[in-house]
């Protein structure tokens, strides 16, 4: 029989426990193993049995074994050390109070349809999402005051196993909020705190908000399974990245203009200050900047300003990211969804219909007329925007152009600041242990004291922790291998060869990641016999553990799943090669430091960042990669391999083959060669080498506190100082939004007549100046308007400008009809070809970049 309701019984700890409730309650105990010891000495079984959730742990166990803990001094005293320590942590000043300054943001609202915090909270896909996980973690840790924002998806992400051919299985399983470590924001009389938001099909779409504590940072996630709801409504939530297009446009809406009415109500209700700043985590939370418009323009406490002042004083504080090289990663929705949706009964009531469809509209050169692109939207609601590696950032300026055409690639205002990974999550406990044996003041929850202390540790001691890590991983591999040969409908004595599958002394090479095509699975595969031998080597073996998910509709991806498990069940190599179904943290957390070396072979430029390599980089693996995302920048010739790319090869097989053929080369004759050689006392001294030059180099740049130091000296302080400007009386808003008219308005008048030089003949040297005189005309605009500039560089084949650099000019002469000359002196401090050209661009101080408005004027060809 099956139950007709279902709830769940919380238990009530006795007075002298209640302190496990607020360790468990709040999810730093994910990343401090002291905290995870304790719940782990309630009950080891059941601590294993509940997949090391502490929630779980408590509604489970006995409260004959509670009792018995409770009168357990030693248990009692950790408990008190562990729960005062929690409260030092989320009291104490930190890095932000210190040193952010104190015109720094008072808060910040943080927005992703993803969080990876840990496995017991399964809310997330793949990279964005841990990404968005390990971005709270360090903010928390250098106590910037950052809110999250989010959707909680009833069954989260699916779950992934294999049929007996090889084939993915999704499963997706009910997630109660009362099992998670959740507490639902609740109203001052104890009702439930909730938003809706207007849609056409129906009356409000009605969410509850769900809080988790992710250290200091509140983590507000909203959840339409609701019983006001009608059943379409309730399933909004349902799965992540799940439904057509009309079900991701509604989790959209829910996530952007709901999360914004979340936050309100947040400040409400805690008292907690109003963010700020506004940080959009990829397209898809894009429409927080249209309900910040709706707040400005309908407002009820305040004036209403028109849509273009509100539409300044929402991007003055808002940060886009973008996550994504190719176009088909960006959520583009049928243009007249979008209509249905604004155009009547609206989410954003009083914003017109036609400004929200320009928003996302490609109105440009080799745009989709018929599209709403969130990415698009995005940009043009962000004063300030990023990519996720310099790389990353180059391909955006690239795939963007189109909205500031004006502009070469190199000015297009798209930044970037490279991701990181949060160390005290991905760094091997055995490493925070080694350095508590040696007395090192290393603070677990921040990990910068650490990589300077590598020299001290000799090389046996660092050959027996990566043995014992692999060991870790090779035990862990086995279970998983034999739990899902017995999934697949295996029978015991066909898998009694997984207990010896995999040596703990052996080479081991890791890939784990989202299955696009282009992250390219089965790279390893192009040649199977080669890649057999470099298995099977008789002194140089190596193995390979693999995962990841395929998208449920993506049936190429599991096509390259069930190809790779098909060569992983052959009986000759199965020992040394596995496909490891269901890749989530649980399993991350033993795989990365496992691995010797951590293999990535996306399409060169099509990996954003790629941060799976980073936390193999913090336990001491080496990385093999194709020089993309992040690897392209920090690769330096001893911190790993670098694959050729065959960029330029049309043929895609021709470049596949290419390429897997250097991998093949490079474990051939270098990678395992140089594992394998040992010293007189039986370790690898060049390898080693290796591991300390990537601990010392790499620890300090891919951990995830220098990202977020970055956002907020970059981004956030900046977009602070702007917003505070146009929105403390609105009075710096509206001059802007009447200056950006006016400038549209009038740049049509806006010429450069004639250009001139002198100071420098045709035997032009090194050192010599070049005096420019440029006459301009600006019509109505005034010279406090515009910039008038220099730009010089070299010059390419068709004098196209490389390397160029800008320089200001000044007013040399003004004349009527509102015409000046502008002059400027130009040094020649470097040899070979030179060009310029003069260009008039908009000025203001509320401008982010040049290339803000689009607009430039030029000489005539």
């Amino acid at each position: 029989m099956r139950a007709i309701r279902r709830f769940t019984v919380r238990p009530v700890l006795p007075d002298a426990l209640a302190p496990l409730s607020v360790l468990a309650g709040n999810l730093r105990w994910s990343w401090h193993p002291p905290t995870q010891d304790l719940f782990a000495d309630i009950d080891p079984g059941l601590w294993e049995d509940v997949h090391r959730d502490p929630v779980r742990l408590l509604a489970a166990v006995s409260s004959e074994r509670l009792g018995e803990v409770a009168r357990d001094d030693a248990f009692m005293e950790r408990l008190t050390r562990l729960h005062d320590d929690l409260q030092r942590y989320l009291g104490e000043d930190r890095w932000y109070a210190r040193r952010a300054g104190d015109d720094a943001p008072r808060s910040i609202a943080y927005f992703s349809p993803e969080y990876g915090i840990t496995s017991v909270l399964p809310q997330y896909s793949g990279g964005l999402g841990i990404l968005a996980g390990d971005h709270l973690k360090s903010a928390s840790d250098l106590g910037v005051p950052l809110v999250g924002v989010g959707l909680l998806y009833r069954h989260g992400y699916f779950k992934q196993a294999l049929d007996r051919d090889g084939w993915q299985q999704e499963s997706y399983p009910l997630l109660d909020p009362d099992e998670l470590p959740l507490a639902l924001l609740r109203e001052a009389d104890g009702s439930r705190a909730t938003v809706s938001i207007a849609l056409p099909d129906g009356p409000d779409l009605i969410a509850r908000i769900w809080v988790a504590h992710v250290g200091r940072v509140p983590l507000l996630l909203l959840d339409s399974d609701v019983e006001e709801n009608s059943s379409h409504y309730r399933d909004v939530t349902d799965r992540l990245y799940g439904g057509n297009s009309e079900h991701r446009l509604r989790q959209e809406l829910l996530l952007g203009v709901g999360g914004v009415r979340a936050l309100r109500a947040w400040s409400r209700i805690t008292g907690a200050p109003a963010p700020e700043v506004f940080h959009t985590n990829e397209g898809h939370a894009g429409f927080l900047g249209i309900e910040r418009i709706r707040e400005l323009t309908v407002a009820d406490d305040g004036p209403r300003l028109d849509f273009d002042t509100a539409l300044e004083v929402s991007r003055a504080g808002t940060v886009f990211t973008t996550h994504t090289p190719v176009p088909a990663g960006i959520d583009r929705f049928p243009r007249e969804l979008v209509e249905q949706y604004f155009g009547g009964v609206s989410p954003t009531p009083g914003v017109p219909v036609e400004r929200v469809l320009a928003l996302g509209a490609e109105d440009y050169e080799g745009g989709d007329a018929g599209v709403f692109n969130m990415a698009v939207m995005g940009f043009r609601l962000a004063q300030r925007a990023n990519g996720v590696s310099q790389l990353h950032g180059e391909v955006s300026r690239g795939m963007f152009n189109g909205l500031w055409p004006a502009f070469d690639e190199a000015e297009v205002p798209i930044g970037s600041i490279t991701n990181g990974v949060h160390g005290p999550t991905w760094i091997a406990r055995e490493i925070f242990e080694l350095a508590a044996r040696r007395d090192w003041d290393v603070d677990a929850d921040d990990t910068d004291a650490l990589w300077p202390l590598v020299d001290q540790v000799g090389d046996r001691e660092i050959w027996d922790l990566k043995r014992t890590l692999r060991s870790c991983l090779v035990d862990d591999a086995r279970d998983r291998i034999a739990r899902s040969a017995a999934e697949r409908g295996f029978t015991r004595a066909e898998t009694s060869w997984t207990q010896t599958a995999f040596d703990p002394d052996v080479l081991t090479i890791g890939f784990a990641r989202r299955v696009p095509t282009y992250k390219r699975l089965t790279l390893m595969l192009r040649d199977p016999e080669r890649l057999k031998r470099l298995l099977l080597h008789p002194e140089r073996p190596i193995q390979l553990l693999i995962a990841g998910k395929a998208h449920p509709a993506d049936e190429t991806g599991k096509r390259l799943i069930q190809e790779m498990v098909a060569f992983a069940d052959d009986p000759e190599v199965r020992h040394r090669i596995a496909f490891l179904p269901n890749y989530d943290i649980a399993m991350a957390q033993p795989l990365y430091p496992g691995c010797d070396v951590w293999l990535n072979n996306p399409l060169r430029p099509y990996e954003a960042c790629g941060t799976s390599g980073m936390k193999a980089a913090l336990n001491g693996g080496l990385n093999l990669s194709i020089l993309d995302g992040w690897w392209d920048e920090w690769y330096d010739g001893d911190n790993g391999w670098a694959i050729p790319s065959a960029d330029g090869i049309d043929d895609p097989e021709r470049r596949d083959d290419l390429e897997a053929t250097a991998l093949y080369d490079l474990i051939e004759n270098e990678v395992a060669p140089r594992f394998y050689e040992r010293n007189h006392e039986g370790v690898p001294p060049r390898w080693l080498a290796m591991v300390r030059h990537t601990l010392k180099s790499l620890g300090p740049k891919v951990l995830a506190t220098r990202q977020v130091r970055d956002y907020v000296r970059e981004l956030y302080i900046p977009a602070a100082h702007t917003a505070r400007g146009l929105d403390s009386d609105y009075k710096g808003a509206i001059e802007l939004a009447g200056w950006k008219s006016r400038v549209r308005a009038g740049w049509p008048a806006v010429r450069v007549e004639h250009v001139e030089s002198e100071g420098v003949s045709d035997q032009a040297e090194v050192g010599h100046a070049l005096v420019v005189r440029a006459w301009v005309a600006l019509g109505d605009l005034t010279t406090e308007d515009v910039a008038v500039q220099v730009v010089h560089g070299r010059t390419g084949w068709e004098d196209e400008l490389r390397d160029s650099t800008v320089l200001p000019m000044q007013v040399g002469e003004s004349y009527e009809g509102n015409r000046h000359r502008y002059d400027a002196e130009v040094t020649l401090d470097r040899a070979g070809s030179f060009g310029y050209t003069v260009r008039v661009v908009p000025r203001n101080e509320a401008l982010a970049s040049v290339a803000e408005l689009g607009l430039v004027a030029e000489p005539p060809a």
